[in-house]
């Protein structure tokens, strides 16, 4: 098995590409797949596959301004001997030569491999997984991601994905950061002195807002090696964050509209989502009409009998966040608790409340950005961008999932930069009160917990939590089972090195039919 990883990341130069006639011509130093490729959004007989034609990735891409055509290739086995599909498929100039090919028609739960050619290049192979058929039963095993600062660490925790070959990850969100650089070593938090940062490599370009700037971002990250072998071993779902636009923005209200107008805020915004879709294996092209730009990102993915997966939105349609935005915390109000105030947008909390009321999957998966569960820290203070900022919505969902008739409901949060688990209460105030679900947030893959300190003072005050991991890097691993779904925080050891081992911080389970987390 060890043999298929590397090849999986190393292979791009085995394959003979058979030349395709068009615009492109090869060069030796000019490789058009240094981005990688990637898949995503499995169903039980398709999948979506990525990939961007970029020779001069830090540059726009590099490529002619004219659509192309790209071969692709599909094959059961991993040197690509025979095909399956075999197959012309578009690069439009449009979406910066990107390459988003559904292949449909393929057999549940089965393994594919995947390489695309343009003119005498090939790119690396790529390894998917389709989902397993309405009726298996069978063990799903995901991998969980969120938060990857470029310059606050390695990605040796995606080294440890691909090692893993997970059936599915689920990233949720802050892919890329928008800020400028920052000097390099060890140094003070610009905004926090009293607090140690390490930036181990730098941003190429000042805070991104036009698209010319993002493309060029989100290349950055892309060059990365763990990052893009983790792609290329599994199929992924993605959900956007903040960062992916302009930190804590909501809806169409900027961070600091001070700095921002409505009509600058809107213009980054159509440019960071139509970038975040030329980068990532999705679906569906972003919906453009004129200034106003949307994704289609919440959706469930389905594996068998076991699983349900819903991927929620929490910043497209959210309201702007009450009370301030002090960190990591603010003063309690009563505007949090309008019922009006939204973190999904009743179109979608529609959806959501359906989706619930249909499963019949033996584990419900809600995979969205924030903590949901309440966090109270000292002086009945609140972060309020994430649920504690929208708790008539957040009550009227707990109220979907203690229905008796949902099967096993957990939610995966992100965003935090610490790994945490939690039993969440119908009443939070009362420690004794009814378990709804079981809730597990993941730390990051590189960004610091800069408010650690804060998060552990307030732990003892709020007596749902079950597991509180701190100021560490990893990912979430979780094998999900008839009867059980088991949880590993695995964390980084020295996310400064590149080569980093990757140990199990603690060990999670949630038992079949008890709605709650027991620390193994």
């Amino acid at each position: 098995m060890a043999s298929r990883r590397r090849f999986l990341v190393t292979s791009s130069g085995l394959i003979v590409a058979t030349p395709l006639a068009g615009a492109w011509a090869s060069k030796s130093d000019s490789d058009p797949f240094q981005l990688g490729v990637a898949s995503g959004c499995p169903r039980p007989n398709q999948v979506t596959l990525w990939t961007r034609l970029a020779p001069a990735p830090l540059q726009g891409g590099g490529m002619p301004d004219e659509d192309l055509t790209v071969r692709c290739r599909i094959s059961r086995d991993s040197e690509m001997r025979t095909s399956i599909v075999d197959t012309l498929v578009n690069a439009p100039a449009e979406d910066a030569h990107s390459v988003h090919f559904i292949a449909k028609g393929l057999a549940p739960n089965t393994e594919y491999f995947y390489q695309f050619y343009v003119g005498e290049d090939a790119s690396p192979i790529g390894r998917t997984r389709t989902a397993p058929a309405p009726g298996d039963e069978r063990t799903i095993r995901l991998a969980v991601a969120s938060c990857q600062h470029f310059e606050a660490g390695y990605y040796a925790a995606y080294a440890d994905i691909a090692r893993s070959l997970p059936d599915l990850v689920v990233h949720l969100g802050d892919y890329i950061y928008e800020y400028g650089p920052r000097p390099l070593g060890r140094g003070t938090h610009p905004l926090q002195p009293d607090v140690e940062i390490n930036v181990v490599r730098q941003h190429a370009s000042p805070e991104v807002v036009t698209q010319w700037d993002y493309r060029n971002r989100y290349a950055q990250y892309r060059l990365d090696p763990d990052l893009q072998a983790a792609h290329a071993a599994a199929p992924w779902v993605v959900s956007m964050d903040d960062h992916e636009i302009d930190n804590n923005w909501a809806g169409y209200h900027p961070e600091d509209p001070h700095r921002q107008t409505d009509l600058e805020f809107r213009v980054r915004r159509w440019a960071a989502m139509k970038a975040f879709y030329e980068h990532m294996p999705l679906e569906h092209p972003p919906r453009l009409n004129n200034l106003d730009a949307s994704l289609q990102i919440y959706d469930q993915f389905q594996f068998g009998s076991q699983l349900n997966l819903m991927l929620l939105d929490t910043r497209q349609y959210r309201s702007d966040q009450p009370c301030g935005q002090a960190f990591p915390a603010d003063d309690d109000c009563s505007d949090r608790h309008d019922p009006a105030l939204t973190m999904l947008g009743q179109n979608q909390e529609t959806w959501l409340k359906g989706a619930l009321r249909n499963s019949d999957t033996q584990w419900n998966l809600l995979a969205q950005q924030t903590w949901f569960s309440e966090f109270r820290y000292p002086e009945e203070r609140y972060n309020m961008d994430q649920w504690d900022g929208y708790t008539a919505q957040r009550g009227r969902l707990m109220d979907e999932l203690a229905n008796p008739q949902l099967s096993n409901p957990v939610i995966l949060s992100g965003d935090w930069h610490c790994g945490a688990g939690f039993d969440v209460l119908k009443d939070f105030s009362q420690p004794d009160s009814e378990k709804v679900a079981a809730e597990l947030a993941v730390t990051s893959i590189s960004s610091p917990c800069l408010w650690s300190s804060a998060v552990a003072a307030a732990v003892p005050d709020n007596a749902h939590t079950k597991y509180y991991g701190g100021d560490q890097r990893g990912y979430l691993w979780c094998e999900i089972s008839s009867e059980n779904m088991i949880a590993e925080n695995r964390v980084v050891v020295a996310p400064d090195r590149v080569d980093s081992v990757v140990v199990n911080h603690a060990s999670l389970r949630v038992e079949a039919g008890k709605r709650g987390l027991d620390r193994l």
